[in-house]
């Protein structure tokens, strides 16, 4: 053979020559590699060799192609070597002209047919061959029925074979490849895909049920599903069927369930896994813990309640409802249905849900809200000191509690399960109710506060005393709550009122010796009067005695009569004179003096004593003791009164003498205009005064009356007439006070020749009137805002009148009643009340605490404004009407209110009574 000398004069060659071919490996097999080179000019033909690489001075082969030909295959090699090919151009002559070499690898050997090839899923074999020595990678050649090859590079075995069709034949071969190319296709084997996966969905129609269902997968047979409960890691439950849906139930409550199923070709293939779906059951049926009253922001709600599962799955969602359409939701374990009225049915659900759905609801449970509160609030005084409150059926209740508040703070309560409750009930309180109904759901709202004032207590420790003969001073404890007393004195002719806002009052111009009926009823606004007071019985003191008659009966003894004038007196008839005072004492209409001495002057009165005390005295009659008994009588009964003076006495100082005597002895207060004449043992006439004849000028009053024939007359004395004197002085100074809304006291200044007064105040609203022996006198029964004209009689011992006028009166202005507090927007207080009149400004006082206010009406106003009040005191309240010159009155009645507290504004305005005026 002659290979190898051309190899090495190739490879020599090939060392000298330009290299000036290309050659490249177009493909290669296990035993065969198709070359391709750059044509060369000149070249007559081409020679490819091929070599060992390891052993080049070895060809294995060679081939000769044409002038025109640049690719060629050269065969007879073996599997997986690697190779040195050489080109050389050759001319005619066989000379080289230009020379190339490459070195490349044969393909591998052709491989052993596939081993197996498994179906991953529907679109997914797994092919398992064996490996070749010297394979860099593999190809894997699929041919579906329609003829249509896909290959797939793999690097080894087993190797996944994906995006195929599903329930699909393929025929695989395998080749292996190397650097130098790949190897033959194998023997091919055939395969089929399995079927799709069922495409799985679920719901849970209940709370342990849970139905799966899916489309159809084509050309299956029959599926197999399973389920097991998520973190159990168990199958639960499997299930083959033919169907497209399945229904498990037995489920846990509230549980999610894993679920995957697949279907089965008519080979007895399982195909492919669906994917896993989670599905979890619906809740279990809530269980109501407890339902109950709350406020919620205000408004009245029914809190819901329930047992809460802590060993479900996920969130849960709860819903309550009421067949009177109230809902609410939450994810806790409460809720609130509002808002809610009193007194309403509700038939109370609770259903839950997750992503499942909602879950069965509960059973009914029915609940009642808190009673509404009760009506007709009203007061019944069944005894005195007990009182009745009632109000009107409320449905759903189990017990009632009513509330009494009264108004200086004292609390009381009492729980019943009638309309109707008993309590202690005091006069003169006012009193707040409120009435609570009752049931398992709570209390009612707050309903109606009825205000009721009890009537007045009536007055206490009631003392009716004589200021004066004919004036009752009634005194007593103060009313509580009573806002004016009206006393009220009545005798069997008469009837005396006297209204006033203090707790005293005066009763003037009473009938002497009369038995008066006395009640002093309290009054206000509210309650009206209480006309139960007992009556107190009072005599006035007894009757002055009149008509004074004196009787000589001897020379020392004297008969006094008079007129009989009161029912059961003791009367003490008095004769006072220069020779010391004699008296006598009766129960009748006369009574002797007797021990009288001969000579003497004596001034006599009588007084009358009862168990009402003394009375006023008569008027006095003088008498005196004489020798000329039928003349002194009879110039007696004319009102002439003798003196007998010793005859040595001098006629010129005789009537300065008498004038003396009058004044210092007889204490006759006015001494002038007296008439004085000279009287003889028989004249033939005796002067004297006829107190009923008419005065004229020229006589002076006076009648020539023929004297009896004188018996034993004079012995040796001479007699003087006095003939008259003027009646008592006026009091210079007179001031009236007024002491009380009704009542005053006037009081005047010593007078001349007075004994008593009667002092009267008339206008053209009433009069009162008083006579006493006293220089002042208390009246009562006086009219507010009432001018009174003031007059006086001035009386002497003997009965003698001057009159006597003075200044008018004016009493004070009538104070307002119906005051009221009411509560305004703002802190403030609104005062209202009825005027007397639209003549006077009004000033309302607030004292409290803690804060003073005021404020001012003008005429005409009947309320005022108090802003910024501070709430939580108690404020005594009077309004008062002020005078022309801008002073208060000082009689008005005070009120006592307490302001509580609502959050930051004003509260409940309570009227707790009245405080009596200072």
């Amino acid at each position: 053979m002659k290979w190898p000398t051309i190899f090495v004069l190739l490879s020599i060659c090939s060392q000298a020559a330009a290299q000036d071919i290309e050659v490249s490996v177009f493909s290669a097999t296990s035993k065969s590699v198709i070359l391709r080179w750059t044509r060369v000019y000149g070249a007559n033909s081409y020679k490819v060799i091929a070599a060992p690489q390891n052993s080049p001075g070895n060809p294995v082969g060679y081939a000769v192609f044409g002038p025109h030909t640049v690719m060629g295959t050269i065969n007879s090699l073996s599997p997986n070597i690697m190779y040195t090919f050489t080109v050389a151009a050759l001319d005619n002559a066989q000379e080289i002209l230009n020379i190339g070499t490459i070195d490349s690898s044969s393909a591998p050997e052709v491989m052993d047919p596939i081993l197996t090839v498994k179906s991953k899923d529907s679109k997914t074999f797994i092919v398992s061959f064996s490996l070749k020595t010297g394979a860099t990678s593999y190809i894997i050649r699929l041919q579906n029925p329609n003829r249509f090859i896909r290959e797939y590079i793999v690097s080894s075995s087993p190797a996944e074979i994906e995006s195929l069709d599903p329930y699909t034949e393929y025929s695989l071969s395998i080749m292996s490849v190397n650097s130098g190319g790949q190897s033959q296709p194998s023997s091919p084997v055939t395969a089929k895909t399995v079927l799709p996966p069922p495409q799985l969905s679920a719901s849970s129609p209940s709370n342990d049920s849970i139905t799966v269902s899916w489309a159809p997968v084509a050309n299956a047979v029959q599926y197999s599903l399973s389920l097991y409960k998520f973190g159990w890691n168990t199958t639960f439950i499997k299930h083959n069927t033919s169907s497209t849906n399945w229904i498990v139930s037995g489920l846990d409550m509230g549980s999610v369930y894993v679920i995957k199923g697949f279907a089965w070709d008519p080979e007895g293939r399982q195909g492919e896994d669906s994917q896993y779906i989670n599905q979890m059951t619906r809740p279990a049926m809530p269980s109501i813990a407890n339902v109950s009253m709350v406020m919620n922001n205000g408004l009245a709600g029914i809190s819901v309640s329930w047992e809460r599962d802590e060993g479900v799955f996920g969130s849960l969602q709860y819903h309550v409802m009421s067949d009177q359409n109230l809902t609410c939701n939450s994810t806790s374990s409460s809720c609130i249905l509002a808002p809610v009225g009193c007194g309403e049915v509700h038939t109370v659900r609770v259903s839950t849900s997750n992503e499942a759905g909602p879950s069965d609801q509960s059973g009914p449970m029915v609940f009642i809200t808190s009673p509404c509160p009760p009506q007709s609030l009203a007061v019944v005084e069944s005894t005195e000191g007990s009182c009745t409150l009632t109000w009107d059926t409320v449905t759903h209740v189990d017990s009632y509690t009513a509330f009494i508040k009264r108004g200086d703070g004292a609390e009381e309560s009492c729980n019943t399960t009638s309309r109707s409750c008993t309590y202690n009930c005091t006069c003169g309180h006012t009193y707040l109710m409120s009435v609570m109904a009752f049931n398992q759901a709570g209390s009612s709202p707050e309903g109606q506060v009825l205000n009721d004032t009890t009537l007045l207590c009536c007055p206490e420790g009631v003392s009716i005393s004589a200021v004066s003969t004919d004036t009752f001073e009634i005194t007593w404890t103060v009313s509580r709550g009573a806002e004016l007393y009206q006393t009220r004195a009545a005798e069997s002719s008469e009837v005396i009122l006297c209204n006033d806002t203090a707790p005293v009052c005066a009763l003037s111009d009473l009938s002497c010796d009369s038995s008066y009926s006395v009640v002093v009823t309290p009054c206000n606004d509210i309650s009206g009067c209480n006309r139960a007071c007992k009556a107190h019985t009072q005599i006035t003191a007894p009757c002055m005695p009149m008509n004074l008659m004196l009787t000589q009966r001897n020379s020392s003894c004297f008969s006094v009569s008079w007129t009989p004038n009161n029912r059961l007196a003791i009367y003490t008839v008095t004769a006072s004179g220069d020779d010391g005072t004699r008296t006598c004492n009766t129960d009748g209409n006369s009574c002797d003096i007797t021990d009288l001495p001969c000579g003497s002057n004596f001034e006599v009165s009588v007084i009358a004593t009862s168990p009402a005390g003394l009375g006023l005295p008569s008027y006095s009659e003088l008498l005196e003791t004489a020798t000329c008994d039928d003349l002194q009588n009879r110039l007696r009964r004319n009102n002439v009164r003798i003196f007998q003076v010793p005859e040595a006495s001098e006629g010129g100082n005789m009537a300065e003498f008498i004038k003396e005597l009058l004044h210092k002895v007889l204490k006759l207060p006015s001494l002038t205009d007296i008439k004085i004449e000279r009287a003889h043992c028989s004249p033939p006439f005796t002067p004297h005064r006829d107190p009923t004849a008419p005065q004229d000028a020229s006589s002076g009053g006076w009648s020539h009356l023929p004297a009896p024939a004188p018996v034993g007359i004079c012995h040796s004395y001479s007699s003087f007439a006095v003939a008259d004197w003027t009646g008592p002085c006026c009091p210079v100074d007179q001031v009236v006070d007024q002491v009380t809304l009704a009542m005053s006291n006037v009081s005047w200044s010593p007078a001349k020749g007075a004994h008593t007064f009667i002092t009267s105040l008339t206008s053209t609203r009433g009069h009162a009137r008083c006579h006493t022996m006293d220089s002042h006198c208390l009246m009562g029964c006086i009219t507010c805002g009432t001018n009174y004209t003031v007059t006086m009689e001035a009386i002497s011992h003997s009965g003698r009148r001057s009159n006597c006028s003075y200044e008018g009166f004016s009493s004070s202005a009538c104070c307002p009643s119906g005051v009221r507090l009411y509560g305004m927007a703002h802190s403030s207080l609104r005062v209202h009340w009825r005027g007397a009149g639209s003549s006077h400004s009004y000033v309302t006082e607030l004292v409290g605490s803690r804060n003073n206010y005021t404020c001012t009406a003008s005429p005409g106003e009947s309320s005022c404004d108090v802003p910024n009040i501070q709430c939580g005191d108690v404020y005594t309240v009077v309004v008062t009407p002020l005078t022309p010159e801008g002073s208060k009155v000082l009689f008005c009645a005070q009120r006592i209110y307490s302001v509580s507290c609502a959050g930051s504004n004003l509260g409940t305005v309570i009227y707790r009574g009245k405080r009596s005026v200072d």
